[in-house]
């Protein structure tokens, strides 16, 4: 089952508390998931929602809130959905008006009515848990994770947004191609609005599938960084091993015995770090006293090189080295 299915389980059995918060919550559904339809002159509220779990709650809340009695169907065809639609044939206008779905004027209501935008938090959290039982999508968490809901318009995906913000929690609208969505994409915004509406078991999963992400991107890391740093020390440790060696052509006999040793220290081991050097050293030298020596002998063998007119150290580097 997807996350977006697992939360329409779980937040489909939540009680919203207050009548007025219950009434939100069916006003909301309603708004997403269908509206109004004029049949020979007469009004007909209708909603198609996924789920027969979500179908029949709604249609027990309409029943016991507004006093109509809705039809409940299925939707025949080819859908990986399970498609019903809950359908009120009589009394429809009223219902439309008691539900913000029409005015007082019998205007049809664009966006939400201000009662449930500017209700208290139990209002809000139910106009949301509403939306996304018609239309709300969870993903994974990762970079692309959001929470998102289809709204029929842009004066509805801005109530949307409005809710939300009086929940402290921020969400953005988006129209893409031609289709209005109020998003959440930070981890932080989407953590709380699961919160709001009900889902804490599936925030629990999102939260602990987002952490054995985050474990893993961070490992990965890491390891990448190590890897470059590998590979930095023995590109490092190949450069300074053909510039010794071509130090000793330079300088045949003439190179100073202390110089000489550390030279032949870096060759003997030549996958060492200058640490590691040091250790091998008779008696141990530090990191720093290892590198000045072989600074000294490869300074010494390109001032000689330079008197001679000859290539110096680096003439034995690879081709694709970089002194850098």
């Amino acid at each position: 089952m997807s996350l977006t299915a697992k939360v329409k389980h779980e937040i489909a059995s939540v009680n919203p508390g207050t009548t007025q918060a219950r009434a939100a919550q069916v006003s909301s559904l309603l708004r997403f998931s269908g509206g109004l339809q004029v049949i020979s002159r007469r009004y007909i509220v209708e909603a198609e929602v996924e789920g027969e779990q979500v179908a029949l709650r709604l249609a027990r809340e309409l029943a016991a809130l507004f006093g109509v009695r809705p039809r409940v169907s299925r939707v025949a065809g080819m859908s990986e959905a399970d498609l019903f639609v809950v359908r009120v044939l009589e009394e429809g206008e009223t219902l439309a008006r008691q539900t913000g779905l029409m005015d007082a004027r019998r205007q049809i209501v664009r966006g939400l009515p201000n009662r449930l935008t500017l209700g208290k938090a139990d209002v809000l959290a139910a106009v949301w848990r509403g939306a996304f039982l018609a239309a709300g999508t969870l993903t994974d968490p990762g970079r692309s994770a959001s929470l998102d809901v289809a709204t029929p318009n842009h004066e509805t995906a801005m109530a949307l947004v409005g809710a939300a913000g009086r929940l402290d929690i921020e969400a953005k609208a988006r129209e893409v191609r031609g289709v209005h969505r109020v998003v959440l994409r930070e981890p932080e915004a989407i953590h709380r609005m699961l919160e709001a509406i009900g889902a804490t078991e599936v925030l629990a999963e999102w939260e602990a599938i987002r952490q054995r992400r985050e474990t893993r991107a961070t490992a990965n890391r890491l390891v990448n960084f190590d890897d470059a740093n590998l590979r930095r020390s023995a590109q490092a440790a190949v450069a300074a091993c053909a510039r010794v060696e071509r130090a000793f052509e330079i300088l045949g006999e003439e190179v100073p015995e202390h110089l000489r040793y550390a030279g032949e220290l870096r060759l003997a081991h030549r996958d060492a770090s200058l640490d590691e050097l040091g250790t091998q050293a008779d008696p141990p030298m530090t990191k720093d006293a290892v590198a000045g020596r072989i600074r000294r002998l490869l300074a010494l063998a390109d001032r000689a090189a330079a008197d001679q007119g000859i290539p110096g150290t680096e003439a034995n580097l690879p081709s694709d080295h970089d002194l850098d």
